[in-house]
């Protein structure tokens, strides 16, 4: 529900009832993975998808039937028949859907969520998909605790410390209960969705192909910082898509912030004086990612410094320098995009290979 949040949301607050389409187990090669989510609102209008075409059509028919009965509904996709206008997935994947009636009675919690999300808050929305007597009941598990509408408190107990342990790690996965809560039983079906703060991106060094790696991480999902030491180079004007600019050493910095295994640090300054310091800061932290912009000239010189401050051949390994994929190109954009290559090649352990020359799944 993350990618519609704001959608749902305004109807919510208009009175809107409308149908909500999850995707909440998938199996092989699936087109969009568990939370991906369509609404149908009750006037027809849609927002989201759960399969990017293959299903939309099918899924569309049940959310008006469930608009119109109230009743929650559970239905599987998998591939589709030999005519190509079969409904089903034409990749060779298996998604399971969970369709339910939204009104502002049954989600009071929703404007809470988005509230959550946008102050970047972690929230978990745990649905029951399967289960007698509790269909559609849901936990949310916010900020200022849980609540919601699961009736038996046993199995709203399990629900919620079991959905805490999915959010602390940014999850959504499926839960197996008893009907009172028991765990190593499987009466009870639980979805939960984790809105875990965004994942951020620090671009360091306010020059112009640093613009467009901004629009290229914020079209990735990231919460992006863009970090310069001179106040006339790093400002909104030169960076409206930055949700932060921050005017200060960038090694001071990122000293002084939290980082975690999902940052992104992309050093983009290419000045011995800015980027060796920050190196040493950013090669001592846990980001997931850490790359440098700089010719091999540059690259080599940068290696030096490194290793005469100190720096550790396994940490010096991490270091992705000169930064991006070889795309071939030279425009600010088409560099972003080689860099925003690399970075989904690295968190998904990707080969950076054209998809023709290999022969391996495409959605491992």
């Amino acid at each position: 529900m993350r990618d519609i949040l704001d959608d749902v949301l305004a109807w919510h607050r208009a009175g809107t009832r409308f149908a909500l389409a999850t995707v909440v187990r998938t199996w092989s090669s699936s087109p969009r993975g568990p939370g991906a989510s369509m609404a149908v609102a009750e006037s027809g209008e849609v927002v989201g998808s759960v399969s990017g075409g293959c299903v939309e059509g099918a899924v569309y028919d049940l959310a008006e039937r469930v608009i119109a009965t109230g009743v929650p509904v559970r239905e599987t996709y998998g591939v589709s028949d030999d005519e190509a206008f079969g409904v089903g997935l034409t990749c060779g994947g298996t998604i399971e859907v969970f369709v339910e009636l939204v009104t502002a009675e049954s989600f009071p919690e929703l404007p809470a969520v988005a509230a959550a999300e946008a102050d970047r808050r972690a929230t978990a929305v745990a649905t029951v998909v399967d289960g007698e007597g509790e269909l559609g009941g849901r936990i949310v598990l916010g900020p200022d605790g849980a609540s919601g509408t699961v009736r038996d408190p046993d199995l709203a107990y399990s629900v919620a410390e079991l959905a805490e342990g999915l959010l602390a790690h940014g999850r959504n996965g499926v839960l197996h209960l008893g009907a009172h809560g028991e765990h190593r039983m499987e009466d009870v079906t639980v979805f939960v969705e984790s809105f875990a703060p965004s994942p951020e991106m620090i671009v360091f060094g306010a020059i112009d192909f640093a613009a467009a790696v901004v629009r290229v991480g914020k079209f990735l999902g990231y919460h992006v910082t863009v970090c310069d030491a001179r106040p006339v180079f790093a400002t909104a004007r030169r960076f409206p898509d930055a949700d932060e600019i921050v005017v200060q050493w960038p090694h001071d910095y990122l000293a002084g912030r939290e980082v975690d295994e999902r940052t992104v640090i992309c050093v983009l300054t290419h000045d011995p004086k800015f980027d060796v310091p920050l190196l040493v800061e950013a090669l001592g932290t846990r980001a997931g990612y850490i790359g440098a912009m700089g010719s091999r000239r540059t690259h080599d010189d940068r290696m030096a410094r490194l290793r005469e401050e100190g720096v550790s051949e396994a940490n010096l390994a991490r270091l992705s320098s000169p930064i991006g994929l070889d795309l071939g190109g030279r425009t600010p954009e088409e560099t972003a995009v080689a860099i925003a290559a690399e970075i989904v090649a690295a968190h998904w352990g990707g080969s950076g290979r054209r998809l023709s020359d290999t022969t391996s799944p495409i959605h491992a």
